[in-house]
């Protein structure tokens, strides 16, 4: 099954740590399990803002636009069996400005959120950031 060929190619190469950056799929039980507080995910969103099943790419832009919000941004979270639900690890905001459309404002998002990963990993890798306290 798809659970365990990803569980056993994490193991194959040693993997410490998910990132899912793109991955528009839950993870099964078995990696779930095995990688616990060490899986993380992006959401070009303010969660728990405009998170959830169908709520990717373009439908997220799109649907904070219609809200008419002021601000939008990315989140850094754990991942778990639900979609953009685990706990939150780092956020950060994006202005929605007068003018935007779908396409200006994911690139903005976009932008920010490549910043956000490297700020995150590298709070990670010095010890500053402990995902056990926040899982």
């Amino acid at each position: 099954d798809q659970d365990g060929a990803i569980l056993n190619a994490l193991k194959k190469h040693d993997v410490d740590l998910v990132i899912l950056a793109g991955y528009m799929k839950l993870l099964g039980p078995l990696v779930l399990q095995r990688y616990r507080n060490r899986i993380l995910n992006s959401h070009p969103a303010l969660l728990p803002k405009f998170g959830g099943r169908r709520m990717y790419g373009r439908l997220v832009h799109e649907a904070v636009l219609t809200a008419k919000e002021d601000v939008t941004g990315v989140t850094i979270h754990l991942a778990d069996d639900v979609y953009d639900h685990g706990p939150i690890v780092a956020q950060c905001q994006v202005p929605v400005v007068e003018g935007d459309t779908v396409d200006t404002l994911m690139d903005r998002v976009q932008k920010r959120e490549r910043l956000l990963w490297v700020e995150t990993l590298q709070s990670i890798v010095r010890h500053e950031l402990d995902l056990d306290t926040i899982g």
